[in-house]
């Protein structure tokens, strides 16, 4: 049966907006923000780019002291047509010539590609500091009135062009490179294309570190993109500024940076930075990018992010430093002396010379305070503990540890030197007894006796280095060894292995990773979960010894673990997908929480709001006994709540009699590389309510006990909905069910509707348990454009709330 449009609109909209979230409605997203910081007391514009983003009204940043607000919205910029090339050098033409009048003695003019010799390099956007403009450079389209004939061409609109009255000759400059070099005519990029610029406002004394940005939309809010806060002055690259391409205009000759400084840029297919400082023997220089650490994973993209590379030349020109990782982190660190005076150059690009607008970085340059070791990587809760550091441009050598017995197991924190901050340094927090290791310990002869349950501090000191722990152990006792080092920033890559008295192997494990297909639950930032995980029954009485060796054979001062040996110690964590929430008042939209289950903990799992404002409950809040995830709605107060809101999850279980509470940890579900995927934590739950069209929540379901389902049988399920001529055309569907579970036959019934479920007896089994989440849909007919034939779409209205399933006996 054919709706008409008014039929289906109201339906559509009772439906969607009284009842259900709008689950399958594409949600606007933030594909990079440039700058992705900026210095604590600036002003200065930011472009995010993205999709989905037009109507974009608000923007809201994580913790306190940073003030952002939208300036305007850009469509995707595409190849510049000659009308609008023309028009765009008029505009140019008029600020070039007020610059150099300005300058002292004559200057060449700046041409763009067409009109002069051919450019040889390009730039990317450099946001001007400052919020004021005139009110031509706001609207960026002249306001006098002529009566020459219009152009048919829209003018080029990009954040670039903001304040264009205002900007200086080198700015100038890079915008040419930017808008007219024959690069932009490739393939447009739709996920990043669409740009918003925002104005943001630090202040002076907000506090430094990682925030998060979200854009507020007509579609909701945007996934969340780090935005930092620095200590540092910042500048913002203009190009060309590759030493080895002349432009082909005359401009006043830019002094060297002058240190310390934070650079900010963006890496474009084949591009090079370079950035010339000025510096001063004996200076201890460190070079910390962040590139990686801002876009954790690139979808379209190998490896799956910007691998920067970083190199020191000197004032001759020769390579004195350089760095393409830290370790096993992607984002490179440099450090050098300063040998002698002089003006060095540091070179910034892709390691496989790829690029793109979302290629962004930021790089602290001068003589900040680094740790680069510290020991030991944690403590007993509630026992005192002072690590030791090592560094450059420390002025200390220890660090106090925060082991409070409240807080989460694993931490951060940094040393503050006078006003700077260190780099953060991640620890663990444990409840066993603890020891450290003594050498010599590398053979079974001389290894170190330890009783269970202990949790050791080491490290694998050197090249083929091996510690070795004997503990005593009986018939059928179950033992866990797990090595927590490279989930602390340690370079180790562990290999463990268990042996009895006479050195033969019981079990062994050189990387433990908690997966699903290509879904690695527990990765978070790491690609390679170096950590080691064994758990054994022993087959008598007798001495046990653990093993603990580098699987490639290195070692250092800095490569330190912290080892626990004992019985399993049931426990559990727990992530959750998406970050950002948006759903209508009155409304229910779902979200999955993923169980990491240790030393066999197979328990349910309690879900709760901790501390939520009034209206927000969780539908399905239990993940059973078993299970590794499992999918629920969060329903929506019956108002919209203003500005968005930050929730709290929490997990909790009964083990060993005494009910134990984990914080849910909001994370991002990204792909990298076209195939794997990685649950990359987030700061914040945030939830955004909007304005419904109907208040009241309409329908529901008729029983709120679990749906009990027969293994190889069916049963009845009721909706609770009010009576409405077109409930018949409504048609329901599982959404993302567990297989062999099929939902068939609805029909209208009194006080709403019903549908049977049936459970496949050979894939489902009596004692599963899972939610189940039904989405609604409509068929409509939508008008063709350009005299094509109507087509038939499928409208979904959204999903009821979670239901709990049982499959029982039949």
């Amino acid at each position: 049966m054919r709706l008409s449009k008014p039929a289906l609109v109201v339906l559509a909209t009772l439906y969607a907006t009284s009842a259900w979230g709008q689950s399958t409605q594409r949600e606007p997203n933030i594909g990079y923000l440039y700058p992705s910081g900026g210095q604590r007391g600036d002003v200065f514009h930011v472009t995010a780019g993205g999709q989905l983003l037009r109507g974009a009204r608000k923007v809201f940043v994580s913790g306190d002291g940073v003030h952002a607000k939208v300036i305007k919205h850009y469509r995707p910029v595409r190849n510049i047509q000659k009308e609008q090339r023309e028009e765009l050098q008029k505009r140019l033409e008029m600020v070039r010539e007020k610059r150099l009048a300005e300058l002292p003695g004559k200057g060449r003019r700046l041409r763009p590609p067409g009109s002069g010799p051919a450019q040889k390099d390009a730039g990317k956007p450099t946001p001007r500091k400052g919020a004021e403009s005139t009110a031509a450079a706001k609207n960026e389209t002249p306001t006098k009135k002529d009566n020459t004939r219009k152009s048919p061409y829209r003018p080029v609109e990009h954040p670039l062009l903001y304040n264009l009255e205002d900007k200086s000759l080198r700015e100038l400059q890079h915008l040419v490179h930017q808008l007219f070099f024959p690069r932009w005519k490739r393939q447009l990029n739709t996920q990043i294309a669409e740009m918003v610029l925002i104005e943001v406002s630090i202040d002076s004394n907000a506090a430094p570190g990682d925030r998060e940005l979200r854009i507020e939309t007509p579609l909701g809010l945007t996934n969340p993109m780090v935005f930092q806060v620095g200590q540092l002055p910042e500048v913002c690259e203009l190009e060309p500024n590759d030493s080895r391409i002349i432009p082909n205009a005359k401009l006043p000759k830019a002094r060297p940076i002058s240190l310390p400084v934070l650079l900010n840029g963006q890496i474009m297919p084949g591009d090079i930075d370079r950035f010339r400082f000025r510096a001063k023997r004996g200076q201890q220089l460190v070079m910390q990018v962040n590139a990686r650490r801002l876009i954790p994973y690139l979808a379209d993209a190998v490896p799956g992010w910007f691998q920067a590379t970083l190199t020191l030349y000197d004032a001759k020109g020769n390579e004195v430093a350089f760095a393409d990782d830290y370790r096993f982190d992607p984002d490179p660190v440099l450090f050098y002396k300063i040998p002698a005076n002089g003006v060095y150059e540091l070179e910034v690009r892709d390691s496989i010379h790829r690029g793109r607008e979302d290629f962004v970085y930021r790089i602290a340059v001068g003589e900040q305070p680094f740790i680069t070791g510290m020991y030991p990587l944690g403590g007993r809760a509630g026992v005192t503990t002072v690590a030791s550091i090592t560094g450059w441009n420390l002025t200390r050598n220890q660090l106090f540890l925060d082991t409070r017995p409240s807080g989460e197991r694993v931490r951060r924190t940094a040393l503050r030197q006078g006003k700077w901050v260190t780099d953060s340094v991640t620890y663990a927090v444990g409840a066993m007894p603890e020891c450290s290791e003594t050498e010599p310990n590398a053979i079974v002869r001389n290894a170190q006796r330890i009783s269970l349950p202990r949790t050791v501090n080491g490290r694998i000191a050197g090249t083929d280095d091996v510690d070795v722990f004997l503990f005593e152990g009986h018939a059928g006792d179950e033992v866990v060894a797990e090595v927590c080092a490279r989930r602390l920033h340690s370079p180790l890559d562990s290999l463990l292995r268990l042996t009895d008295a006479s050195g033969t192997v019981l079990d062994w494990n050189d990387d433990d990773m908690q997966k699903e297909g290509h879904l690695h639950r527990d990765m978070g930032l790491l690609t390679h979960h170096a950590d080691s995980y064994l758990r054994a029954r022993l087959p008598e009485d007798g001495v046990y010894c653990i093993h603990l060796a580098d699987a490639q054979h290195h070692g250092g001062a800095a490569y330190g673990y912290r080892l626990r040996i004992s019985p399993p110690r049931h426990d559990f964590t727990l992530r959750m997908t998406p970050s950002t929430i948006n759903v209508p008042a009155a409304g229910f939209v779902p979200l999955c929480v993923h169980a990491l289950r240790k030393d066999g903990f197979d328990g349910d799992i309690e879900l709760v709001l901790k501390d939520a404002p009034a209206g927000f409950a969780l539908n399905g809040g239990r993940i059973p006994r078993g299970q590794d995830s499992v999918r629920m709605t969060l329903e929506a107060p019956l108002r919209p709540t203003g500005r968005p809101v930050a929730l709290r999850l929490e997990g909790r279980a009964l083990i060993g009699g005494q009910t134990v509470s984990r914080p849910v940890v909001p994370s991002e579900d990204m792909m990298q590389a076209f195939l794997y995927r990685h649950l990359a934590p987030c700061q914040e739950l945030v939830v955004s309510v909007r304005k419904p069209r109907f208040r009241g929540r309409l329908f529901g379901l008729a029983d709120s006990d679990s749906v009990r389902v027969p293994a190889g049988g069916t049963t009845q399920v009721r909706i609770r909905a009010p009576k409405h001529p077109k409930l018949r055309e409504v048609e329901l569907e599982l959404s993302e069910p567990p297989e062999g579970l099929t939902l068939q036959e609805v029909t209208v019934v009194p006080g709403g509707l019903a549908f049977r479920l049936n459970a496949d007896g050979d894939a489902l089994e009596p004692g599963f348990a899972d939610n189940m989440i039904v989405e609604a849909f409509m068929e409509t007919e939508v008008a063709g454009r350009g005299g094509k034939a109507p087509q038939r779409r499928r409208v979904s209205l959204g999903v009821l709330p979670a239901m709990p399933l049982e499959i029982v006996q039949r």
